[in-house]
């Protein structure tokens, strides 16, 4: 079995060379499941890529407003991980369709997806939450598979959530699912910050 290879080159950027890192052969990821850890699994291959030298782009949907703690952390790492964030989860903790504001700041985010995949910019892109953003309407499943069609050779891609769709699960090349065995929110333990948030 042949493994893929890390190969640097050299990459114009206007009138400057820049070394960069490129992945030989890049895969699908899917982390799903209803367990706790999807984001930080991806988050965590994030930062490992970044030791690499692999420059890494992080779309997340339904997440901003947000102050997760990670956020903090992965400003240090600018130069190698992008953090961008599309819309919030309001239509969900409130119960209804979401407006057509919300459906057009998560569709911003997966053409900032395309963009940072097909622009030769990152190695990596990972879709946080995507999964759910497809459940809950913010855009068709359709959309995020044309994503899959387009992706190229060299680009790892990786997408989080639960409700992930079957289709993307038989495509991808690695799929963990996390499981809930056990969870302190169900005594009345909420969002710890540094552990949850």
């Amino acid at each position: 079995m042949r493994l893929p290879r890390i190969k640097s080159g050299v990459k114009s950027a206007g009138n400057n060379k820049i070394s960069v890192t490129l992945m030989e052969k890049g895969y699908v990821q899917i982390y799903t499941g209803d367990g706790k850890g999807k984001t930080l699994a991806a988050l965590g291959l994030a930062l490992r890529a970044a030791g690499a030298g692999l420059r890494c782009l992080i779309v997340q949907f339904m997440k901003e407003g947000f102050p997760y703690s990670e956020l903090a952390s992965l400003s240090e790492l600018s130069g190698k991980i992008t953090v961008e964030r599309y819309g919030t989860d309001t239509h969900v903790l409130e119960k209804r369709t979401p407006s057509e504001e919300e459906c057009a700041a998560a569709r911003r985010g997966l053409d900032r997806a395309r963009e940072g995949m097909t622009g030769n910019d990152f190695d990596i892109v990972i879709l946080d939450e995507v999964c759910p953003a497809v459940h809950f309407g913010l855009f068709t499943e359709d959309e995020v598979t044309r994503l899959l069609d387009i992706r190229p050779e060299t680009v790892e891609l990786i997408l989080t959530g639960r409700y992930c769709q079957q289709t993307w699960i038989e495509r991808a090349d690695l799929v963990t699912e996390m499981r809930e065995m056990k969870h302190y929110y169900r005594q009345g333990v909420l969002s710890r910050k540094g552990i949850d948030s």
